[in-house]
């Protein structure tokens, strides 16, 4: 079966397409579209769900999107949906480095839940199959904020987000680990048993 994946990122596509074993992922550039739908959902899924249908109305084949950030309790789950574009205001987008400082900063103000640092990447992934036919799934990787940059690997907030029970950032884990306990694998492997039995 060919498969739509509604993103730009090329490793993305390879990591979904190791998942679903197969099946040919296609991303949009394949057809020399461009598909960039305004996220304006209030929940991770409902933005998967606006990039899956904003894709699948140019396909009519079926297709996958997702949608993730970071969730930290002590800044009440922020920043959450707006995770690439935090602290960036309405237009701006900041580096990714200075999206952690601006983290870390503000949890240490945080003051009224001192000591919370626990943390958790999400991803809410959509599988639409038709106009009435879909799927969804949300998984997470639970983890800790910690106070520095750690690590090489990964992108975004990885070399912040602690792994207690790996003693390691997710920056500082092999693409291959990383791709194994990933929110985004966990539910990439999810959308691939519902595509198992449709």
């Amino acid at each position: 079966m060919t498969i739509w994946f509604a993103t730009g990122n090329e490793h993305k596509r390879r990591e979904l397409a190791a998942i679903l074993a197969g099946h040919s992922v296609k991303i949009p550039s394949d057809a020399g579209v461009a598909v960039d739908p305004d996220e304006s959902g209030d929940a991770f899924l409902e933005n998967a769900f606006i990039k899956a249908r904003a894709l699948f109305e140019l396909t009519c084949e079926p297709v996958v999107a997702d949608d993730s950030g970071l969730c930290v309790d002590a800044l009440g789950g922020r920043p959450g949906v707006h995770s690439a574009r935090y602290g960036g205001g309405v237009n701006g987008k900041l580096a990714s480095s200075e999206r952690n400082a601006l983290l870390l900063k503000e949890i240490s103000g945080a003051s009224s839940i001192a000591g919370r640092r626990t943390a958790r990447f999400v991803c809410a992934m959509a599988l639409v199959l038709s106009k009435d036919r879909f799927f969804a799934v949300q998984e997470t990787l639970e983890g800790e904020i910690i106070g520095e940059e750690r690590g090489t690997g990964g992108f975004g907030y990885d070399p912040i987000f602690f792994l207690p029970e790996r003693g390691l950032t997710v920056a500082e884990l092999s693409e291959r680990e990383k791709n194994r306990i990933s929110h985004r694998a966990k539910a990439a492997r999810a959308i691939g048993k519902m595509l198992e039995i449709i």
